[in-house]
């Protein structure tokens, strides 16, 4: 059983999607880590985010850099979602994606393009969205907990016009652009607590599955 879960930052698809994923006993990816992670190695290289030859060089990263932390930072995130609109470095990290995805069992993958372009044939799709203005709340109150800044340092409204910036680039890129599936279940989280949204997913996941 493959489920795809997608949408856009701080949508809370990750959460989901892990928790998906301990329930059915699936493995599970967070394939925006991997576009991350090349980001860091741009950064790392000294190289250009928005150059197509630097990003595809840093997909070349090590795995180690996986585990590291410094992935979830706001920094990172912006330097993901820049290096992901080149189309070459989308194509290097497909493959990894498709086998995690393929694998005998299935499994659960979470990111922006898993229902339309790594795993089209999924037998759950599912789209998680809410609104900028919780997104950004969410990101800043995991920021606080995260101890990455204070709250006078991290102003709210800087992060949700980070987050504006991140759903422009990603839905309007040519390559594998952000976009719910045709025959994906559409949830917004705008109005659930972790709990409550988890709950409502396993619901419809379930009702699909029927």
């Amino acid at each position: 059983m493959i489920i795809a879960v997608d949408g856009p930052t701080a949508s809370g698809k990750g959460t989901i999607a892990k928790r998906l994923a301990e329930h059915y006993g699936l493995p599970h990816l967070d394939t925006g880590l991997l576009y991350r992670a090349v980001g860091r190695q741009v950064a790392i290289d000294g190289g250009d985010a928005n150059d197509p030859d630097d990003a595809l060089a840093a997909c070349d990263f090590d795995d180690a850099l996986l585990d590291d932390e410094i992935l979830r930072s706001e920094e990172v995130g912006g330097l993901a979602s820049r290096v992901s609109v080149h189309p070459r470095v989308r194509e290097a990290l497909f493959q990894r994606q498709r086998a995690f995805a393929t694998q005998p069992g299935g499994a659960v993958l979470d990111g922006r393009d898993i229902g339309t372009v790594i795993a089209p044939e999924a037998d759950v799709k599912l789209f998680i969205t809410a609104s900028v203005t919780e997104r950004a709340r969410r990101r800043w109150l995991e920021m606080i907990d995260k101890h990455i800044g204070d709250e006078d340092d991290i102003p709210l409204s800087e992060i949700e016009q980070d987050i504006v910036r991140r759903d422009a680039r990603d839905i309007s890129r040519a390559d594998a652009p952000l976009r719910a599936a045709p025959d994906a279940l559409i949830i917004d989280t705008t109005s659930f607590d972790r709990e409550q949204a988890f709950e409502v997913v396993l619901e419809a996941v379930e009702n699909c599955l029927k």
